[in-house]
């Protein structure tokens, strides 16, 4: 088990196990792993968004949101 911490936030995903090897195919096919497979899909969702409503720019307050609202609980 690597003792470094990795510095980006985890996400719990829930997906049809179907689904998931779908998915390690893709990625398997391009060259990557599911994670990162994960987010590429995921930075060209939020691209196709912010091309059809514009640039999302989150203020000092919508991060504090964010994050009081994910908070862990506990």
């Amino acid at each position: 088990m690597p003792s470094g911490r990795h510095q980006n936030p985890q996400y719990a995903l829930r997906i049809p196990e179907t689904t998931m090897d779908k998915l390690k195919y893709v990625a398997e096919y391009n060259g990557r792993s599911a994670n990162r497979e994960i987010e590429q899909l995921i930075l060209a969702h939020i691209a196709a968004f912010e091309r059809k409503h514009g640039a999302i720019a989150l203020t000092p307050e919508d991060y504090a949101f964010i994050r009081k609202r994910n908070k862990p609980r506990g």
